[in-house]
């Protein structure tokens, strides 16, 4: 059967509504401030309007199906055969200028991949995130914590991202890469420049370079890291593959780990419930993190694969080649499964499922849990600042990420590397 005789059939069949991309009415924009401002608004309307898949657009004039119904998500990552997350046919057609496509477009690694190549790097990145011992990560992040937290503990008030969770998401991922400082301040250079828009070629250029040095690096050096056992694995990842894995554990090892703690801090400093019950030790913030990956998760919508072919999803046809956005925060917040209490609940989706799964979810837990509590331990009485109003949401389609998160607390003496109030002379 060709397409168009495919499409005809598709189309006389008796089914609730058309492909939401083909569609002729409006698509929710993901890329807006309205959206960023309060998204799980915008999936309740979808979920009254559409059911289980939504019209949305990513970018201007980037449309794509988002996934907001539980079980047809587990449907579709359970389902790689016909749905992959290879994205070239798709990244075809999408303009050179796409602001969205340098995350999107393909890369040699896992996430963009399928069949053997999938296989293939999966098995490399799984055994060298596999590798991290959590025992010296629980020290490395104390080590590296306690020294932030000592450069503003006495000024009463600080702006979290910035003076705290930030540097340390990055020299924590330096660790475990194994990079020096020196090539850590060429990728934080690209990053930043990246980020700001300012001039993001030049930061691309920059971190490309950065990332390749390591890889030049460790070659000659290896070390216990993450770089290297992706270079030492049976899979024989030449140096380019091997640079962009190290480029995507420093973008989920940043970004996602950074979003995670800074929400669960936005959770305890505003929800009385877990911020007495933590700051009290009748909580685990592990418990905090799991209530913010459940109904908030930083990661709000990914995951995306393209069909093969045309395929009908709950009375949809989804046209091929298109991309299908699994929303893991409106999925989480589905009825069909919001029953009962929650707390300790980690059936979400924010780590994704099945292939594709998170493989670096212990790692990414310890790292939150660990940075929370030294925060915690050390500014027991910190809250939220809300002297210019409440914290802001950055816009984008993919993350629930905050602009800033501001405190206050009683200054403090700063600690040493116990943990206990460094002793005066």
């Amino acid at each position: 059967m060709s397409t168009s005789q495919f499409r005809a059939r598709a189309q006389s069949c008796p089914v609730a509504h058309g492909s939401p991309i083909d569609s002729d009415g409006p698509r929710i924009p993901l890329h807006t401030p309205e959206f960023a401002a309060d998204p799980h608004r915008a999936y309740r309307e979808m979920r009254r309007q559409y059911g289980s898949l939504a019209p949305v657009e990513l970018a201007p004039d980037v449309p794509a199906t988002l996934v907001i119904g539980y079980h047809a998500a587990l449907r579709i990552l359970n389902d790689p055969e016909h749905f992959p997350a290879d994205p070239r046919a798709w990244q075809k057609t999408v303009p050179p200028d796409c602001p969205i496509l340098p995350l999107l477009e393909w890369r040699p690694m896992a996430s963009r991949s399928a069949g053997a190549d999938f296989v293939r790097y999966r098995q490399a990145i799984t055994a060298s995130v596999e590798a991290v011992d959590l025992y010296a990560l629980h020290d490395i992040v104390e080590n590296i914590a306690i020294p932030l937290i000592n450069g503003f503990c006495q000024d009463g008030r600080a702006e979290l991202i910035s003076q705290y969770v930030y540097p340390l998401a990055f020299e924590v991922v330096n660790s475990m890469l194994g990079c020096p400082p020196d090539i850590g301040q060429q990728v934080a250079a690209g990053t930043a420049a990246l980020l700001e828009g300012v001039d993001a070629e030049k930061g691309n250029q920059i971190l490309g370079e950065a990332l390749m040095n390591l890889v030049t690096l460790k070659r000659a050096e290896p070390g216990n890291d993450i770089t290297s056992v992706l270079q030492q694995h049976p899979a024989a990842l030449d140096d380019v593959e091997v640079s962009h894995h190290v480029s995507q554990v420093y973008g989920t090892g940043i970004e996602f780990e950074l979003n995670l703690i800074v929400n669960t801090l936005l959770l305890i400093l505003t929800d009385d419930h877990f911020g007495d019950s933590v700051r009290g030790g009748n909580m685990s913030s592990r418990e905090a993190l799991d209530a913010v990956l459940f109904n908030d998760p930083p990661l709000a919508n990914l995951l995306i694969t393209y069909p093969r072919q045309p395929i009908l999803i709950d009375g949809v046809w989804l046209p091929a080649d298109q991309p299908v956005v699994i929303s893991m925060a409106a999925c989480n917040n589905d009825d069909s499964i919001r029953t009962g209490d929650l707390t300790g609940n980690r059936s979400h989706l924010a780590w994704g499922i099945g292939p594709h799964a998170c493989p670096a979810q212990s790692l990414a837990y310890l790292i939150a849990q660990d940075a929370i509590d030294q925060l915690l331990d050390a500014l027991p009485e910190i809250q939220l600042d809300v002297t210019d109003g409440a914290p802001a949401w950055r816009q984008g389609p993919f993350h629930r990420a905050l602009t800033a998160l501001p405190v206050t607390f009683p200054p403090t003496s700063p600690l040493n590397v116990n943990n206990e109030p460094a002793r005066l002379p």
